[in-house]
C-alpha cells in the first residue's frame, strides 16, 4: 500500500492541526478544526482539497471552525460516537473499535477518555501514526477535565501499547512546559535532560517539537512512566499501583 502524507500546522495560540493525504487517491482528511481559515490556508498551501474532518473531542479550540469548513468544502465530519459537554452534529460518529478507511489509508478509531468523555484517538496502524488529540502530548498528557485520573491512566495503558517507532501527532505545542515538569519528577533520567535541551533549542527557532514517537515518549514522558524505579522513589510510592502513581503525577502537574 502507498503511504500518506502528513502536513502539521499551528493554529491559534498553540494548537496543531494537520492535513492526512492518501496518496493512492488523494482523498485528504483534516484532525480537528478550531480554526476555519488555519485549515483553509493550510490546505491551500498543500494544492489539496479537504474531503474528510475528524474531530478528537468538543473541546472549543478543536471544533469552533467544523460548521464553516463543512460548509465551504462538503467534507464529511467523523466524530466521537460519546457524549461530550456540547452537542456537535457529525455526518458519522464512531466508537472504540471501529474502522473506516481514508482512501486506500485504514483508519482505527481509539476511546481514550480523561482529558474529556468523549475523547477519541484515530490510529494509522499501516502508516504508523496516531493522532492523540489532547489525550498524549510530548512529555505531557491533557489535563483532566471530565474523566477521571483512573480513566487517563487506563487511557495511557492502552497507548503505550502501541510500537515504540509509532509516529504520535498531540494537539498542542505544550512540550516545554511538560519538559519543565518531567524534570521536577524524574531529574536523573539522561535521556530527559538531553530531550529538553533540544526542545529549548527548537523553540528558540520557532521550530514545532511535534510529532514525537513512542519510543521518545516512553523515555522521557512521566506520564507513561509511572512504572519506573526512581519517578516513585522521587515521589516516595516506591509500593504504590501505577494508577495512584499516575494520579500524584497529574495533580502535581496540575500544581507546577
Amino acid at each position: 500500500p502507498m503511504p500518506a502524507t502528513f502536513h502539521q500546522f499551528p493554529y491559534l495560540a498553540d494548537n496543531y492541526g494537520v492535513l492526512i493525504r492518501d496518496d493512492a487517491t488523494g482523498r485528504t482528511a483534516c484532525v480537528d478544526a478550531g480554526d476555519a481559515a488555519a485549515v483553509m490556508a493550510a490546505l491551500q498551501a498543500q494544492g489539496w482539497t479537504l474531503d474528510e474532518l475528524w474531530i478528537t473531542h468538543w473541546h472549543h479550540d478543536h471544533t469552533d471552525g467544523m460548521e464553516e469548513l463543512r460548509d465551504k468544502t462538503g467534507c464529511t465530519v467523523i466524530g466521537p460516537g460519546y457524549k461530550g459537554g456540547l452537542a456537535l452534529s457529525f455526518d458519522k460518529s464512531v466508537t472504540a473499535g471501529d474502522t473506516f478507511s481514508l482512501g486506500e489509508t485504514p483508519v482505527e478509531v481509539w476511546h481514550t477518555p480523561g482529558h474529556t468523555l468523549d475523547m477519541i484517538n484515530f490510529y494509522l496502524p499501516e502508516d504508523g501514526v496516531i493522532f492523540t488529540g489532547d489525550t498524549l502530548f510530548a512529555m505531557g498528557c491533557g489535563r483532566v477535565f471530565e474523566g477521571s485520573h483512573a480513566q487517563m491512566h487506563e487511557s495511557m495503558d492502552g497507548l503505550r501499547a502501541l510500537p515504540a517507532e509509532t509516529v504520535i501527532y498531540g494537539g498542542h505545542e505544550y512540550t516545554q512546559a511538560n519538559a519543565r515538569f518531567a524534570l521536577s519528577v524524574d531529574p536523573g533520567n539522561a535521556a530527559l535532560i538531553a530531550r529538553a535541551e533540544e526542545v529549548d533549542a527548537l523553540r528558540a527557532e520557532g521550530q514545532p517539537t511535534m510529532p514525537t514517537t513512542m519510543a521518545a515518549e516512553l523515555a522521557t514522558n512521566p506520564f507513561l512512566r509511572y512504572g519506573d524505579p526512581a519517578i516513585r522513589a522521587h515521589l516516595g510510592m516506591a509500593d504504590a499501583t501505577d494508577a495512584a502513581v499516575f494520579s500524584e503525577l497529574r495533580t502535581q502537574k496540575d500544581n507546577f
